[in-house]
């Protein structure tokens, strides 16, 4: 059964405060007839410090699509190899171990992918298979985790490697005056988080079940307007009550699997803001405790996007994870609107750091 591992997560070193945050919306757009409106929703969002790759400075700046992009590849490249190196030893193997890695990203565009340059760079084997994720959004996570256990359910020996890289303040759009984007202005943090599925062993999270769910005709609220500057984000008052007719799908997954959504040992859960986390209080019937993760996150780091999910359990980790059989949920949302949602039990497990040659050619994907 596969078991998705502690993870690894780093963010920038530049740091933006809400007071900060206010105060340029307040000096930039001084005329903008919804300006109270949109301070009061980025004061709603309860974050408070966010990390971005450059300078404030540098990110109010558009040097255009081509520069921003290529300042995405540079600090994937520079950033992303200590992130994966740190996840592989937490889940106690080698890259040669690797059968597939899922990169994740909404931020920036690259071709060949990511993998590819994991692959060449970090010694994984040439065999190993590839699954970029560029359209979930913030949905993407929670689809990573999903598709990893997919891959090790077909192959129960397999492992593999989740990385998402999100530098959502490349993203920002200087010229872009609705209430939505000046809001995502506020709200939307850089981070780049990595985490190893194992087929066999290894301590975390066992999946056991995960299915997706997408609310009909919302593809429109939560999107990306892409223009000759760059992915315009497009954000619908509608979303922050999607939790509403969400929840059903949650419950639904937990019982298939006989069990109640409410009565979890614990929840990962993607914080795309305050509302969401409010909502799915009330309707899967649970207390605030049950998300502080996800709140931490949002509260340290803003939403950063497909990276939340796994910060969230990163943190439940970090507490001393739960009891061995402790029954959880973890969930990502984002565009479509689309729900990507797993169940699974706590396991304590270990294993093996490198296995022989012969070993690895017996279970190797063909």
């Amino acid at each position: 059964m596969a078991t998705l591992c502690k993870p690894s997560v780093s963010v920038p070193e530049h740091v933006i405060t809400m007071e900060e945050t206010l105060e340029l919306a307040r000096s930039r757009h001084h005329d903008h007839p919804q300006l109270p409106l949109a301070l009061r929703l980025i004061e709603n969002t309860g974050v408070r410090t966010r990390r971005i790759v450059q300078p404030i400075e540098e990110t109010l700046k558009h040097p255009g699509f081509e520069d921003r992009n290529k300042i995405y590849e540079a600090e994937a490249k520079a950033r992303v190899p200590a992130v994966v190196r740190q996840a592989l030893d937490h889940a106690e193997i080698l890259p040669g171990d690797i059968d597939v890695i899922l990169y994740v990203s909404c931020t920036g565009f690259m071709m060949p992918s990511m993998t590819a340059w994991l692959i060449n760079e970090m010694g994984f084997p040439s065999t190993t298979r590839q699954i970029p994720i560029a359209q979930l959004g913030c949905a993407a996570g929670g689809a990573a985790v999903n598709r990893a256990h997919d891959f090790c359910t077909a192959y129960p020996e397999a492992n593999a490697l989740i990385v998402a890289c999100e530098f959502c303040s490349l993203c920002y759009q200087p010229t872009d005056l609705g209430v939505g984007s000046l809001l995502s202005n506020g709200l939307f943090g850089d981070g780049i988080a990595a985490a190893v599925v194992r087929g066999q062993g290894g301590t975390g999270m066992r999946l056991e079940r995960n299915s997706s769910y997408l609310i009909p005709r919302t593809e429109d609220w939560i999107s990306y307007d892409v223009r000759a500057t760059g992915f315009h984000f497009l954000l619908d008052k509608r979303v922050p009550g999607t939790m509403e007719p969400l929840a059903p799908a949650l419950h639904d997954l937990a019982r298939a699997h006989a069990w109640n959504a409410s009565e979890l040992d614990f929840y990962i859960i993607h914080a795309g803001g305050p509302r969401i986390l409010d909502d799915l209080t009330k309707y899967l019937r649970v207390e605030p405790h049950a998300f502080r993760f996800s709140r931490a996150t949002l509260t340290e780091y803003g939403n950063i996007a497909s990276a939340v999910v796994l910060d969230a359990l990163r943190r439940l980790f970090d507490e001393g994870g739960v009891e061995e059989g402790a029954r959880g949920m973890l969930a990502g949302f984002g565009p479509g609107i689309t729900a990507e949602m797993s169940v699974g039990t706590w396991q304590t497990g270990g294993g093996s750091r490198a296995r022989d040659a012969a070993a690895r050619a017996v279970r190797t994907p063909a």
